[in-house]
C-alpha cells in the first residue's frame, strides 16, 4: 500500500496505527509538502500538489492508495476532485483526530509540545459514493 501524506508528518505509531487498521503493511509513505499561494489560482496548484506524489498514470489507477488529505478544506475538496480523475474511482482516506482529549480540553492544552493526533479511521470514499447514489 502507498500512503499519500498531504498533512503534517507521520510518527512510528500513525504508520503502526494505518498498518493495524487497513490489515496491509505501507510499502512507500509519500509526504508532499502542501502549501499554497492564496494568492494564485487554486487548481494549478493543486495538479502540482498531485505531480509531486511522483506517480506515473498506471500508477494512479492500479496501486492501492490511501490519502492523508491536507487540513485546508478548499485545497482538500479540489485535491479529491483530482485523485478521482487520475485514479477513476475515489481513494480511500484516513482520518486523524486529536489524540488525549477533547478540543479545548485543559488536560489537552497543558500538555508540553505540539498537539498529538492518532488515526481515528479509514473512509472509503468510493463505498460512500456508492451508497450515496442508491439514495437519489
Amino acid at each position: 500500500m502507498i500512503v499519500l501524506n498531504f498533512s503534517h508528518p507521520f510518527t512510528a505509531e500513525h504508520v503502526a496505527q494505518i498498518e493495524c487498521l487497513t490489515g496491509q503493511k505501507i510499502d512507500r509513505l509519500i509526504d508532499v509538502p502542501t502549501q499554497i499561494d492564496p494568492q494564485q489560482p487554486l487548481i494549478p496548484q493543486v495538479v502540482a500538489l498531485a505531480d509531486a506524489a511522483g506517480l506515473t498514470p498506471t500508477d494512479w489507477q492500479t496501486l492501492p492508495l490511501l490519502v492523508n488529505p491536507p487540513s485546508l478544506n478548499f485545497i482538500a475538496v479540489a485535491l479529491l476532485a483530482e485523485l478521482h480523475g487520475r485514479c477513476g474511482y475515489f481513494p480511500a482516506h484516513l482520518r486523524l483526530r486529536r489524540a488525549g482529549g477533547q478540543v479545548g480540553d485543559s488536560v489537552t492544552f497543558a500538555q508540553p509540545g505540539p498537539p498529538q493526533y492518532e488515526v481515528a479511521e479509514i473512509l472509503d470514499l468510493q463505498a460512500v459514493r456508492e451508497a450515496a447514489r442508491r439514495r437519489r
